[in-house]
């Protein structure tokens, strides 16, 4: 992937990231919570160009679930509501054992995707999201036994020394699917110079996902575009349209993005689409 696969034509996959397991309707009432609020979500979403709907669960209280009883509810709530979405299951989770975490990968179907977070990173002042290899390995295992996808992301350079030992020690199918996140803390700096430099060190073959934070979704958004990768946008990463200005919801949000890359002159992926190129 890379400029070469922008002036080729491929098409863009947009992943939607409806509602983290973080921040809620204190930071936009927007923000879906319930199961019949994020099916909802999803179907707009899908209708405004969305492959994948990136999906985490909440409690009735909108702090953040990790059963298997509660990620049933969501799925089910957005297979009814949507045609034909690509589903992706979250497996993070800041301070939860890995038991918690795994249960997202037991809904009845099974998620076609699920992300797998490559390493360690800090939350707020006091957590830590640890991601060891062990858990990676572990988690990963489980999603090759279910025949569900990992995307795998990347917060850090080191992340990216992850990927590349994941890889040393387990036979991914390919395509490698990487998601990279760019922001503050832990995170990879926002400038676009180190958004080149990822790209560049990323295993032969493998494909990536572009996802910025806050104020920098909108720009790496583009970057992920013009560069042939894929891109995530949504109300988990951002919850704003513009400075100041609340977003609606994750479909206005997911319809600029596919309204740049009509201006940028790539097609934007349908699901059909997604599927076949990312191998599933």
């Amino acid at each position: 992937m890379g400029y070469e696969a922008y002036l080729n034509g491929e098409p863009v996959v947009i992943t939607a990231a409806l509602t983290g397991g973080v921040h809620g309707k204190e930071a936009n009432p927007n923000l879906p919570e319930t199961p019949e609020e994020i099916g909802s979500a999803a179907a707009d979403a899908e209708s405004a160009g969305a492959a994948i709907v990136h999906l985490h669960a909440r409690r009735e209280n909108g702090e953040r679930a990790f059963s298997t009883e509660r990620f049933q509810a969501v799925t089910d709530a957005v297979r009814e509501r949507t045609d034909d979405v690509i589903i992706q299951h979250s497996t993070g989770g800041t301070g939860a054992p890995i038991e918690q975490r795994r249960q997202s990968l037991h809904t009845d179907p099974s998620p076609e995707m699920a992300s797998l977070d490559m390493g360690p990173l800090n939350r707020y002042d006091h957590l830590t999201s640890e991601n060891t290899r062990a858990t990676i390995d572990a988690l990963y295992d489980e999603m090759a036994d279910r025949g569900i996808k990992p995307e795998l992301e990347v917060f850090n350079d080191g992340h990216r020394n992850e990927v590349h030992g994941l890889l040393e020690r387990r036979d991914l199918d390919d395509p490698v699917y990487t998601t990279l996140i760019f922001g503050s803390g832990t995170l990879t700096r926002p400038r676009p110079r180190n958004f080149l430099n990822a790209i560049d060190d990323l295993p032969d073959g493998a494909m990536f996902n572009t996802l910025g934070f806050g104020p920098h979704q909108l720009p790496f958004t583009t970057m992920g575009i013009l560069f042939g990768g894929h891109v995530r946008v949504g109300l988990e990463d951002n919850v704003y349209y513009r400075r100041g200005d609340l977003a609606e919801s994750t479909a206005q949000l997911v319809g600029r993005t596919a309204d740049i890359a009509g201006t940028l002159g790539r097609e934007v992926a349908t699901p059909t689409q997604a599927r076949r190129i990312l191998g599933l």
